[in-house]
C-alpha cells in the first residue's frame, strides 16, 4: 500500500478523534476532546492512503512547549496498518518540522521506549522535563502514578 504523510486538515479531525480514542480506551494514549483537536490541528501529521486521502491510517503530533523544546505525542497507527513503517514516517515528519522551526530538543512520554530509541531518544528522569509538560498529565486517569517512560532527543 502506498501512503502519504501530510499535515492534518480540518476534515481529518473526526477520524483523528476516533483513532485516538481507540488507543485511549486501552490506556495507551491520553484522550483528547474534539475541541482540543481543533485547537491543536497544526500539531498533527496524518498518514493517508495515497489513492484515498479520506482514509486515515495513522497520526502523530508535535506540540511546541517552549522556545527550545517540543513533545512528540498522540502517535497512533490503525491496527490494520501497523508494521508498515507508518509510525516511523510520522515521527520523522515531526522531527523534520522541529528542525525547520529551530527546535532541537524533543521529548516523548511513552510505553514503547524501544521504538523511540531507533531515532536516538534516550531515557531520562521525568523531573528534567519542564513543569509546563505536566499540564496534560492531570487529565490522565493514571495521574499521579504514571508509568510512562520519559525520553529526550537532542537533534
Amino acid at each position: 500500500m502506498d501512503f502519504l504523510i501530510q499535515k492534518a486538515k480540518i476534515r481529518d479531525i473526526k477520524a483523528i478523534y476516533s483513532l485516538l480514542n481507540q488507543y485511549a480506551e486501552q490506556g495507551e494514549i491520553l484522550p483528547r476532546s474534539l475541541s482540543e483537536l481543533y485547537d491543536q490541528i497544526r500539531d498533527f501529521f496524518v498518514s493517508v492512503d495515497e489513492k484515498n486521502e479520506a482514509q486515515l491510517l495513522g497520526i502523530c503530533a508535535m506540540h511546541i512547549c517552549w522556545e527550545d523544546i517540543a513533545e512528540i505525542r498522540s502517535l497512533a497507527v490503525s491496527p490494520a496498518y501497523q508494521r508498515k513503517k507508518l509510525g516511523s514516517k510520522l515521527v520523522e515528519a515531526c522531527l523534520s518540522e522541529a528542525v525547520m522551526l529551530g527546535i532541537y530538543k524533543i521529548f516523548v512520554l511513552t510505553y514503547k521506549p524501544i521504538f523511540f530509541e531507533k531515532f536516538g531518544f534516550k531515557q531520562v528522569d521525568k523531573s528534567v522535563l519542564p513543569h509546563k509538560v505536566w499540564a496534560d498529565c492531570i487529565k490522565c486517569v493514571k495521574f499521579p502514578d504514571c508509568n510512562e517512560i520519559a525520553m529526550v532527543l537532542n537533534l
